[in-house]
């Protein structure tokens, strides 16, 4: 209630029916002998009273959670809930397997999928609010959380065969920011690379068209509507149609990790178990092109791929 300030989300939150909160809230405040819910206006507000218990009321909770959880690793249990995020619109299989097994193992344990860009799946990590997350990033996984690189790939111009720069042996960002730009949107791990080489360099490039899935960009690139910036994985799978040629000047790779904050759970500790296995199993690991990975620098299959490709 505290957190909520009303009644119905409270109960949504605790998977419990409205009725019973307002019971059990209204038995406390009996055998306190206190007012703890100000219930008079338009949201339910704590009083005096209420803001004084609700320290203790968290501190309780916490000792009964880890008296479950010592309980439990006596008697080799796993339970609780895991929040798993993931970049927006992403397919990664290996993630997917992970977490397939790991639900297979521990059947108590529940998880939430969640997805959102890289900059705020890192927020919710570092806030507490996800306890894993699949993201992609300029050049290295965020510093001070635990992370497992998956793919690092440098960015290429991948441009249908008619066009000026097909020739080339080599291109450089200049030459490729001449032309018009299709790319994907900011946020995803392979625009921050191309935002910050750009920036460094002092260009302001033309991004004509944008589309949040790899697939979509390089289909514009094809028709010649503009030059897509893409990763080389991605590219590969393109290479009937579009010509890749990896931009020199850009050194930064695009990379997708997962990331997490270090832990004593042994739920988390579990997940990333089972989540090593899968991403470091040749059979998952292999680069798909066709990926959507909002803020990530690599980027999963929206095609039935297993992998993931840099975003």
């Amino acid at each position: 209630m505290a957190d909520e300030a009303n009644f119905t989300r409270a109960a949504q939150r605790v998977h419990i029916s409205q009725s019973g909160v307002s019971a059990q809230i209204r038995q406390l405040e009996h055998d306190l002998g206190a007012t703890l819910i100000d219930r008079s206006g338009r949201t339910a507000t704590l009083t005096a009273a209420g803001a004084a218990a609700l320290p203790h009321a968290r501190a309780v909770l916490a000792c009964a959670g880890a008296v479950r959880q010592a309980v439990d690793d006596v008697n080799g249990l796993i339970r609780g809930r895991l929040v798993v995020g993931m970049v927006t619109a992403c397919t990664v299989t290996p993630l997917f397997n992970a977490l397939a097994a790991f639900h297979q193992a521990h059947p108590g344990v529940e998880i939430t999928l969640i997805e959102d860009d890289s900059d705020r799946l890192i927020e919710r990590v570092r806030a507490g609010q996800a306890d894993l997350a699949l993201i992609g990033a300029s050049g290295a996984p965020p510093p001070g959380l635990g992370a497992l690189p998956i793919i690092s790939e440098r960015l290429v111009a991948a441009l249908p065969p008619g066009h000026p720069l097909a020739g080339r042996a080599r291109v450089t960002l200049a030459d490729v920011t001449a032309y018009p730009i299709a790319c994907l949107p900011a946020g995803t791990g392979i625009r921050t690379v191309l935002d910050q080489a750009c920036a460094a360099q002092g260009i302001q490039p033309d991004i004509a068209l944008q589309a949040s899935a790899p697939g979509a960009v390089a289909d514009l690139a094809s028709r010649g509507l503009g030059i897509a910036i893409l990763s080389e994985s991605m590219a590969a799978s393109y290479d009937t149609q579009l010509k890749a040629l990896v931009i020199d000047d850009i050194r930064t790779p695009a990379v997708l990790a997962l990331i997490w904050t270090e832990t004593d759970s042994p739920a988390l500790r579990e997940l990333l178990r089972h989540s090593r296995q899968a991403f470091t199993n040749p059979a998952d690991t292999r680069v798909a092109a066709d990926h959507n990975h909002r803020g990530a620098v690599l980027s999963a299959p929206s095609q039935d791929h297993d992998g993931a490709a840099v975003r």
